[in-house]
Formats: structure tokens, C-alpha cells, sequence
């Protein structure tokens, strides 16, 4: 009975990841669909400020408003890449991997330096020469030690 409950709460916390998940991709989505209306109204009052109106002809730069949307339709473009292309890339599941290499990787290290430490405090012990371990095994069919 005990799994039953555990079983259900590990589904519980399993749908509460996904359904955050579901709610940060929605919440990028909306945030660039803002930003492509905002992207728009700004290039349309770009337009009309600068040639209809005739603000922004003493700048350095002619044709300034070009510019302006240029750059801006590029960092749209960023954001555009961003939340499709990037969020695929690295997304929860990637962050996960990455984890369990870097979690690895530091058990693969911490077994090294334990071995070498288990190595330095290890006294030096000598073997025993190959006449000693004779001499222990059939003590009998050996002559006698000549000093």
C-alpha cells in the first residue's frame, strides 16, 4: 500500500514538472508574440515619424528609421531563435544530461583521489621473495639456510 502512495506522488510531482514546463513555453511564447506586435506598431510609427512628418532629418545617419528597424527586426530575430531553437536544444531533458555528466565526472574524480589517498597511507609492505614463500610452503624439502 505504501508504493500506491509513493507511486502517485512521484506522478504528482511528474505532472507538476510538466505542467510547469507547459506554463514557461506559453509564458516565452506570449512574451514574443508582444514583442513582434511591439516590433510592428514601432517600425509603422518609425515610418510615419520620419518621412511623413519630417522627424529626424537633421541626424547624422539619412534614412535613420531603416536602420532602426533593421536592428530591431534582428534582435526580434534573436528572440525569435531563441525560444524555438534554443529551447529544443537545451531544454529541461539537456540540463538533466548535463547534470549526470558533471555528477560523473565528479564521482569519476573523487574515486581517483580516494584511491591516491588510500595509496600514500598504505604502508610499504615488502613481499616476500620467492625462497621465503618456499621455505613456508615445504619447510622439510629444503636444505638447510648456509650462513
Amino acid at each position: 500500500m505504501a508504493s500506491k502512495t509513493n507511486k502517485s506522488a512521484r506522478i504528482d510531482a511528474e505532472q507538476r514538472e510538466q505542467y510547469e514546463y507547459a506554463r514557461r513555453r506559453i509564458k516565452q511564447k506570449k512574451r514574443l508574440m508582444q514583442h513582434f506586435i511591439i516590433f510592428l506598431a514601432g517600425a509603422v510609427l518609425f515610418i510615419i515619424l520620419n518621412p511623413v512628418l519630417g522627424v529626424g532629418e537633421d541626424f547624422l545617419i539619412a534614412d535613420w528609421y531603416i536602420w532602426a528597424i533593421l536592428i530591431w527586426a534582428f534582435i526580434l530575430i534573436i528572440h525569435v531563435f531563441n525560444v524555438f531553437l534554443m529551447n529544443k536544444f537545451m531544454d529541461k531533458e539537456w540540463e538533466n544530461r548535463q547534470l549526470e555528466k558533471l555528477k560523473a565526472k565528479q564521482e569519476q574524480r573523487i574515486a581517483e583521489l580516494e584511491a591516491e589517498v588510500q595509496k600514500d597511507q598504505a604502508p610499504d609492505v615488502q613481499l616476500p621473495t620467492e625462497e621465503e614463500v618456499k621455505k613456508k610452503e615445504h619447510p622439510n624439502l629444503l636444505p638447510p639456510d648456509v650462513e
